[in-house]
């Protein structure tokens, strides 16, 4: 499975979200993709497999990936400072791959009900979710 985490700003979510898949699954082949570089670099510290930046390396990894995990931005155009272009949510959107989508509240995007959620445990929901995407028991549409 071709799993692909895309973060914007710092990379610490998706930092957060390799280091626990990582420690899950250690042979689990992961790609980071950061929309800078200093995203890009902390997941790769991560532990991410490979790394690329920017708005193409989102286009073209999005094509290839089964499963994309990030924060809800990243299917939202100018999100996270600007920094996710309409090129980039488009790709994401438009993706063959499923989704898991880390709701947090952030640059003028807020959904509701999750204001209370620790990062720590939306981060235990995306691993289980994708041992379940691992192991062939996804949910469809």
């Amino acid at each position: 499975m071709e799993i692909l985490v895309i973060d914007a700003q710092g990379g610490g979510i998706g930092r957060q979200v390799i280091a626990a898949l990582k420690k899950k699954y250690p042979t689990q082949k992961i790609l980071a993709v950061g929309t800078n570089s200093l995203a890009a670099s902390a997941m790769l510290k991560a532990g991410a497999d490979n790394a690329a930046t920017g708005e193409n390396a989102v286009v073209v990894c999005s094509r290839k990936a089964d499963l994309i995990i990030g924060p809800v931005g990243i299917v939202i155009a100018d999100s996270l400072y600007g920094e996710v272009t309409a090129k980039m949510a488009v790709a994401v959107g438009q993706s063959r791959a499923r989704r898991i989508l880390i709701p947090v509240n952030h640059c003028d995007n807020y959904v509701v009900g999750v204001s209370d959620l620790a990062m720590s445990h939306l981060i235990e929901k995306v691993v289980e979710e994708t041992g379940r995407m691992i192991a062939g028991e996804c949910r469809k549409c």
